[in-house]
């Protein structure tokens, strides 16, 4: 028997005024004349972020939704050349520590998946430097929330630079030219158009790094439909972690549209995933990756109710028998 936990991605479609992804252009921040007023205002635009952030925790508490994925947009334009000077993570120190009071009180999964301007096989020392910078904001947030930072931040493999193997031998040398901390934060996704399900083992089993796999993005760029028979390599991925294996689930949006995420999860296509899978470990997590957020999840669990092969356990979670 298995134990499935539905989760959902960052924002809420339930609760009004809650998102934790307001923001700033750099052309409004160089509108405001008065640099530590500009300053001043990016400040509380991510105190107003991360207070929606506690908000959307509470709400997952009341729906037994155990697992979160953060918005990777809480501190607008933290990476800026030009805001290089910005010291942000004093003024986020109290609304951090009061995520972190709540998360100790209430246990659940959070995690990130920053922007695909994270390039890990970039060839470029510029975007590659971004890129850490990008991932180092991340630690310190975690660092801030008080959560366990490794495993927690998802990224998909890269660009492909018209030679994939060259690509895929890129990051494995930009690899080693980051701290051991970040690269413990990092776990891998097959991705739907560059990167498939056995190029990423490639890269997790060569450097020792869990992998997501997501099966919309299989359906859709595969060589092998046959995801069932590389299950036991990516399940093998996660040896090493303390954290229950994770996946990816959406539905496409159409036939025509086959790459683009659907409104909700058809549970059928759900189903076919959780078949494949049964038995095989003892508990996985279910990112739900769909247009309509945390109500994706609601309606997939009243779907999921009604299937035979499924015990529910609470609002979020399910005993696959």
């Amino acid at each position: 028997m298995t134990i499935v936990r539905l989760g959902y991605v960052a924002m809420s479609e339930e609760l009004q005024n809650c998102s934790p992804s307001q923001t700033m252009t750099f052309k409004q921040f160089q509108g405001i004349k008065d640099r530590e007023a500009a300053i001043g205002k990016l400040e509380r635009i991510a105190i107003s972020n991360l207070e929606n952030c506690l908000r959307l925790l509470k709400h997952n508490k009341a729906n037994d939704i155990h697992f979160f994925r953060l918005s990777s947009r809480l501190i607008p334009l933290a990476n800026h050349e030009e805001l290089s000077d910005w010291k942000y993570m004093r003024a986020l120190k109290e609304p951090l520590k009061d995520i972190a009071e709540f998360l100790h009180s209430n246990p659940m999964r959070v995690d990130f998946h920053p922007d695909h301007f994270v390039l890990m096989n970039t060839l470029k020392k510029d975007i590659l430097n971004t890129s850490v910078k990008t991932l180092a904001m991340h630690h310190a947030l975690l660092k801030g929330m008080e959560i366990d930072t490794e495993h927690r931040c998802v990224l998909h493999v890269g660009g492909v630079y018209d030679d994939k193997e060259k690509a895929l031998e890129q990051f494995i040398h930009n690899w080693g030219l980051i701290s051991p901390r970040l690269q413990s934060m990092i776990i891998l996704e097959n991705d739907d158009t560059s990167f498939m399900l056995n190029d990423t083992l490639y890269l997790c089993e060569k450097l020792g790094i869990p992998l997501v796999f997501d099966y919309h993005h299989h359906l859709a760029h595969h060589e092998d439909e046959n995801w069932a028979a590389q299950w036991e390599r990516v399940i093998g991925t996660w040896g090493h972690s303390k954290l229950p294996v994770k996946m990816h689930i959406s539905s496409p949006r159409s036939e025509k549209e086959f790459r683009a995420h659907a409104e909700y999860v058809d549970v059928h296509m759900f189903m076919d995933f959780l078949n494949g899978i049964k038995g095989s470990i003892p508990e996985i997590h279910c990112m739900i990756e769909a247009k309509k957020k945390d109500l994706a999840l609601f309606q997939l669990a009243d779907d999921l109710k009604k299937v035979s092969q499924l015990e529910q356990i609470d609002g979020s979670s399910f005993l696959l028998k």
